[in-house]
């Protein structure tokens, strides 16, 4: 194992005075490779954990206390990244399926893990569907890759980690009382987000702008289903403060959608509609912009293929998340330099993360210099 170490160093060095860049040396395709870290490959290890929220969480359709959860563990050489598969029941995803899933994999093929493409191709085709899961192989190979490194994603990827957004602190649905309490628990943050789609959406904008004036964004989870009454409401709701509208109408309603966009004074970001890479194209002209989230396209890899392909169109990008644990959130927080919104909250609202990592200071994404994601695990749960 020294003597690998040893000699990558050395070859590092010699390619350094070449001028190859850290990058290019580690994913150049020109007949370079990295000398593989272990002759006995990946080791893959993951346990289920249940994610305690705060609060009781209403959406449009559905309500729930707890988030069931899935840990991974990604191991070469003592060096260890960790990832998470979170699965909000009606992503249709659970632990049955996370572990059934991550028990069929053989990471133990693959020596080094710098080949991240084939890695994450091969865990992509062994079963459709379960993206979580694969999310919480491709986020626990980005740590550990980035630890390896010795850099933070963001410092690969090549982005300024001032230019990270305010994240939004989300507002579930709920009786009036309770809005407003939730409203002063997120009194450090400058932006927050309400849940929408009930008879009850102007009380909710109503009873917030009672106690606070902070700009908000508003996610409907398809909970409209007339476009001439959803427009009214955008109308009401840019009077009222909101900044944009998220996932007004149903993901199939795609010629209302068009012209609820066409007509909007506020963005239309799809969320339910969008999933993973090829969905971008499919939202191009019918919102203005995407909710990126790892849990439903598989992880970092293609949330920043997704994120390049949307700047491209010249479409809005906010990073999201779900009900998750620091790991998964600090993973997401990585890519918030390049998003025109964050919604980085899901670890803020559970009572029992095992992970520190990603911070919100004044409202804001902070980046930490640590490699890797940037996370730190707190208790020993593996």
């Amino acid at each position: 194992m020294k003597t690998d170490r040893r000699n990558f160093l050395r070859t590092a060095g010699l390619l350094a005075l070449s001028g190859i860049t850290g990058m290019e040396m580690l994913f150049a395709t020109s007949g370079y490779k990295v000398i593989p870290s272990s002759k006995k490959g990946l080791s893959l290890s993951f346990l289920s954990y249940e994610l305690q929220l705060q609060h009781v969480f209403t959406l449009a359709n559905s309500s729930r206390k707890t988030t069931p959860d899935v840990l991974t563990r990604l191991e070469i050489d003592g060096v260890v990244g960790y990832g998470e598969a979170s699965m909000p029941p009606y992503l249709g995803e659970s632990i049955e399926t996370a572990t059934q899933f991550l028990s069929s994999l053989n990471l133990g093929q693959f020596n080094d893990p710098f080949q991240m493409d084939d890695i994450l191709q091969y865990v992509d085709s062994m079963m459709p569907g379960n993206t979580a899961a694969k999310a919480s192989v491709d986020i626990a190979l980005h740590d550990l890759v980035g630890k390896l490194m010795k850099q933070p994603w963001y410092k690969i990827w090549g982005f300024d980690p001032s230019d990270t957004p305010n994240t939004s602190f989300t507002i579930g649905i709920d009786t009036p009382e309770v809005v407003r309490q939730k409203v002063a628990e997120a009194a450090p943050y400058k932006i927050l987000k309400v849940k929408l789609g009930q008879a009850t959406d102007r009380q909710m904008i109503e009873t917030i702008r009672s106690v606070t004036d902070k700009p908000l964004c508003v996610d409907v989870n398809q909970g409209w289903t007339d476009r001439v009454m959803a427009l009214e409401m955008i109308h009401w709701l840019k009077e009222n403060g909101v900044v944009l509208v998220e996932q007004p109408m149903p993901k199939k309603a795609i010629e209302d959608m068009v012209w609820l966009t066409q007509n909007s004074p506020l963005p239309t970001i799809a969320d339910e509609s969008l999933q993973r890479l090829p969905d971008v194209m499919k939202a191009h002209g019918v919102y203005h912009g995407i909710n990126i989230k790892l849990m439903k396209c598989t992880g970092m890899r293609e949330a920043h293929q997704m994120l390049t392909l949307a700047r491209s169109l010249d479409m809005k990008v906010m990073i999201g998340c779900m009900t998750e644990t620091s790991c998964g959130i600090s993973a997401a927080a990585h890519l918030a330099p390049k998003a025109d919104w964050a919604d980085l909250d899901g670890n803020l609202l559970i009572s029992n993360d095992p992970f520190s990592g990603m911070q919100i200071i004044d409202g804001k994404v902070a980046l930490i210099d640590q490699p890797g994601i940037g996370v730190k695990l707190l208790k020993n749960v593996f």
